[in-house]
């Protein structure tokens, strides 16, 4: 993209590095202000390194759990922040930490955009020689019709007919975890239910829905990570990924309508005549949509209570805060901790020059924890008085498709839990996802006891 002009302020100087650009990703054994990986090294490094000296998209936070500590910063000292370490790999970026800029942001596709050609809705731009075009990823008009294809999955009478559904397949998920053995919460029940749910919405083979998650888990997954596939080897299983889902296509695309997410898109006009990476895009979109939110907010919960044991105490007392303390779960994880627009014009966000072509981080993640607009935000309180006051979902016209299922799914996964189970052990801290984006969580040891 090419260089910007600079605008003249006493406020916002021109940028430039004036600085050796930091090494990514961190190696912490071979710096003396970070001698190991242990949280509360790298959270004191946090406190105390100069802001413009710190990476917030770099993964080592995140898989420590310790961004918030600088978030927190960035809130109270530069709440509209530009980011330049690491430039070269992600083109620098502006962090937006508080609530209100937050929504200043989402809520104007007017001037902040979600087009996949200016890089799409994530921190990092998609690859300008695989672009996979998504609904979410799209300004008005073209997002409004392609997101209302697949609306009708997600109506008040469909989710009346998911509730039963997903009540039997949670009660046989909780039935038959072993007692008194410490197992993977995530692996037994966080992507076991949301892999059978997603399987369901797209009428896929119920004995191939694992292959769902790890699409998902493929398309969010950083190429440069060790043990990550590569770029190119990401694309080809994300090509593979198409050409399944073409075959679904071609039979439903010839059949009677169905309440699936292949048969909306193949009959709907505005989708059905989608280009192939169009389909990739928007399959994408539903498949990590229906996936990550659920998924990392149902381990979430169990680590929370176990974190936070007076609160669990008052959920056993009282089962019907489970729906509060649902939505108190979804703000507390963020299960994505991002959304990404790109500047449409030069213009003014917390008194900083964002110019045009400029990337625009909203960090929901910072926004759920700012005690400007939530009380107490840091503290775990499933009977809060406005519990659904958060932005994990977004807001404006890409506000989450799927929330009131996600909600259903986390109600009904904890109404079955308290009928069965006293308590769910944490046994260790969890491995979560060496992410900027997907908040979540690789595994998660507990025992129930017997």
């Amino acid at each position: 993209m090419a260089t910007q002009p600079e605008i003249s302020s006493t406020e916002e100087p021109p940028r430039g590095r004036t600085r050796p650009n930091m090494v990514w990703p961190f190696p912490p054994r071979e710096r003396p202000d970070l001698p190991d990986h242990e949280p509360a090294t790298l959270a004191e490094y946090l406190r105390t390194a100069p802001l413009d000296a710190v990476d917030i998209a770099d993964p080592l936070w995140w898989e420590n759990d310790v961004e918030g500590v600088f978030l927190k910063r960035l809130r109270d000292e530069a709440p509209v922040h530009f980011n330049e370490v690491n430039a070269a790999r992600h083109r620098g970026f502006w962090s937006v930490t508080r609530w209100e800029d937050i929504m200043a942001v989402d809520t104007n596709h007017q001037a902040y955009s979600s087009e996949a050609s200016l890089g799409g809705i994530t921190l990092f731009d998609m690859d300008p020689d695989f672009i996979m075009p998504m609904f979410i990823a799209m300004d008005p008009p073209k997002h409004d019709v392609q997101r209302k294809a697949v609306n009708p999955i997600v109506s008040g009478p469909n989710l009346a007919g998911f509730e039963t559904l997903i009540r039997e397949r949670t009660a046989e998920v909780l039935d038959g975890l072993p007692r008194g053995e410490v197992f993977d919460w995530v692996d037994r029940v966080s992507i076991e239910l949301t892999s059978r749910m997603l399987a369901t919405l797209f009428d896929w083979p119920q004995e191939q829905r694992r292959k769902l998650t790890y699409w998902s888990d493929i398309s969010t997954s950083d190429p440069e990570l060790p043990g990550n596939p590569s770029k190119e080897e990401r694309q080809t299983i994300l090509m593979g990924m198409l050409q399944e889902f073409m075959a679904l296509w071609n039979e439903r695309v010839n059949a009677e309508p169905k309440t699936d997410l292949v048969s909306m898109l193949a009959h709907n006009p505005a989708t059905r005549n989608m280009p192939p990476m169009e389909f990739m895009g928007n399959l994408v979109l539903l498949i990590v949509g229906g996936n990550d939110t659920t998924r990392n907010s149902i381990s979430g919960g169990v680590y929370f209570l176990n974190k936070n044991p007076t609160e669990y105490d008052k959920l056993r007392a009282n089962p019907a805060l489970v729906e509060s303390m649902v939505s108190e779960t979804i703000r507390y994880q963020t299960p994505l901790a991002h959304m990404r627009r790109t500047a449409l014009e030069d213009t003014i966000l917390g008194g900083k020059h964002i110019r045009k072509g400029d990337k625009v981080v909203m960090w929901y993640i910072s926004g759920n924890r700012d005690e400007r607009s939530i009380e107490d935000p840091d503290a775990f309180i499933i009977d809060r008085k406005r519990p659904r006051q958060h932005m994990s979902f977004g807001f404006g016209i890409h506000r989450c498709v799927g929330n009131r299922l996600a909600e259903l799914q986390l109600k009904i996964l904890w109404e079955e839990i308290l009928k069965r189970f006293d308590r769910i052990e944490l046994i260790e801290e969890p491995e979560r996802v060496p992410s900027a984006f997907v908040k979540g969580y690789k595994k998660m040891m507990v025992r129930i006891p017997a």
